[in-house]
C-alpha cells in the first residue's frame, strides 16, 4: 500500500461540509494551547511571544492562560535563547522555539544544526532533544532579500532532524501538534503570507503523520509535487492547465524530512511525467534531490525529465512585482507543466 492510499482518510475537509474555518495562524495557536495544556512539560520561548501576543499574533492570549514562566520572552539574540531552550530538552523539557522570521535562524546556526541534531547520536542515547524550532519561512510582503530565506534547502542537508512545511491552516495545526510530540528535533516552516488564509479545521483533536503525502488534486497527465506555500501556486495552475485538457496530479509532500518518495513514485508511475515545485534556491535544494531520486526509481516510466520549478537563482528582489515573479508562480508551473508533457 502507497502512503498515499495510507492517508486516504487524512484528506482535508470539504469546506462545504460546515466545518469550521480558522486562519493558519490561529491553528497554530490552537496546536500549542492544546499541546501545553496537555503536557506540562511543553512551553514556548522567542521574541516578542509573551506580552505582545507574538510579532504576527500566533500567541495571542497565550501567556494570559499559561503565565510567563511558560509563555517566554526572550533579548534578540537567537543563538542564545535556542542554545538554553536545547539544554531544558535535553533535561526532559518540550521546548518550542519561535524565530521571528527563520531567516535569523542564522545567526543560531551552532546550536541547531550542530548540537540538537547530533545530541542523540553524540551521547550514544543518553539525551534526546525533543525540540521544535518554527517561524516564518520564505519570501514574505517584501521584507527584502535579508529577511526572505527560504531555509529547508540549507538545513535539509543536516541528518537528524525533521522539517514540516505546512501549505493550508488543517496542516499546519495537525503536523505542529505531531512535532511537538515528536522525540526528534523539529523544524517548522511557516510562510507569513499565509497567517491570513484561512481554511477548515476540525474541532477535535488529529495528528498528521510525518513522511505521509496526500494528494490534494487528481489527475492522469501530468504529477506536481511540492509543500508549503507553493503548494497553492500547483492548484491554481493546474485549474488552468485543466482548461486545456491537461489533468495534473498535485502531491503535496507535507514534509521533506523524512520525504515520502514512494507516494511520489506511484502518480509518476500513472502520468508518465513529473514537475517539482519548490521555493528554494535551484542549486543543492530539496527539489534538486526529489527529482534525482524520481529519476532513478521512474527512469523506465518517464517520457521526459523531471522539470523543476524554483525560486530565481538571485536574491529575494524587495519590489512587489519582482517578487511575486521570483517566486515559482502558476505561471511558470504552467510552462513547466507544458514542457514536461510535450509529445514531439
Amino acid at each position: 500500500m502507497t502512503a498515499i492510499e495510507m492517508v486516504a482518510s487524512d484528506a482535508v475537509p470539504d469546506e462545504s461540509s460546515g466545518e469550521r474555518e480558522i486562519e493558519f495562524r490561529d491553528a497554530l495557536r490552537e496546536a500549542m494551547s492544546e499541546e501545553m495544556r496537555r503536557d506540562a512539560r511543553v512551553f514556548l520561548i522567542g521574541e516578542e511571544v509573551a506580552q505582545y501576543n507574538g510579532a504576527y499574533k500566533v500567541s495571542r492570549g497565550m501567556a494570559d492562560e499559561f503565565g510567563e514562566r511558560r509563555v517566554i520572552d526572550t533579548p534578540i539574540s537567537e543563538s542564545g535563547f535556542a542554545g538554553m531552550a536545547i539544554g531544558a530538552a535535553m533535561m526532559g523539557l518540550r521546548p518550542i522555539v519561535e524565530f521571528m522570521s527563520w531567516s535569523f535562524s542564522l545567526v543560531a546556526a551552532d546550536p541547531i544544526l550542530n548540537n540538537a541534531p547530533k545530541m542523540l547520536y553524540m551521547s550514544g542515547g543518553q539525551f534526546g532533544c525533543p525540540i521544535v524550532f518554527r517561524g516564518n519561512d520564505g519570501a514574505g510582503g517584501q521584507l527584502g532579500s535579508t529577511h526572505s530565506w527560504a531555509v529547508e534547502g540549507l538545513y535539509s542537508n543536516v541528518p537528524g532532524v525533521k522539517i514540516a512545511i505546512p501549505s493550508c491552516p488543517y496542516d499546519a495545526k495537525g503536523l505542529l501538534k505531531t512535532a511537538i510530540r515528536d522525540d526528534d528535533p523539529v523544524f517548522f516552516l511557516e510562510s507569513e503570507r499565509m497567517l491570513s488564509m484561512k481554511g477548515p479545521v476540525p474541532e477535535q483533536e488529529y495528528l498528521i503523520p510525518f513522511g505521509k503525502a496526500i494528494v490534494r488534486r487528481a489527475g492522469r497527465d501530468c504529477t506536481i509535487a511540492s509543500w508549503g506555500r507553493p503548494v497553492n501556486f500547483c492548484l491554481e495552475a493546474a485549474d488552468a492547465l485543466a482548461k486545456d485538457g491537461i489533468e495534473c496530479e498535485v502531491i503535496d509532500l507535507r514534509t521533506i524530512r523524512p520525504l515520502d518518495l514512494d507516494s511520489v513514485v506511484h502518480s509518476v508511475r500513472k502520468t508518465n511525467c513529473c514537475v517539482v515545485v519548490d521555493q528554494s534556491w535551484p542549486f543543492g535544494s530539496p527539489g534538486s534531490e526529489l527529482a534525482a531520486r524520481v529519476h532513478a526509481a521512474c527512469f523506465d516510466d518517464l517520457d521526459n525529465f523531471v522539470h523543476r520549478v524554483h525560486s530565481a537563482d538571485v536574491p529575494t528582489p524587495y519590489a512587489s512585482n519582482l517578487e511575486q515573479e521570483y517566486l515559482p508562480n502558476a505561471r511558470r508551473i504552467c510552462e513547466a507543466v507544458r514542457h514536461a508533457t510535450y509529445r514531439a
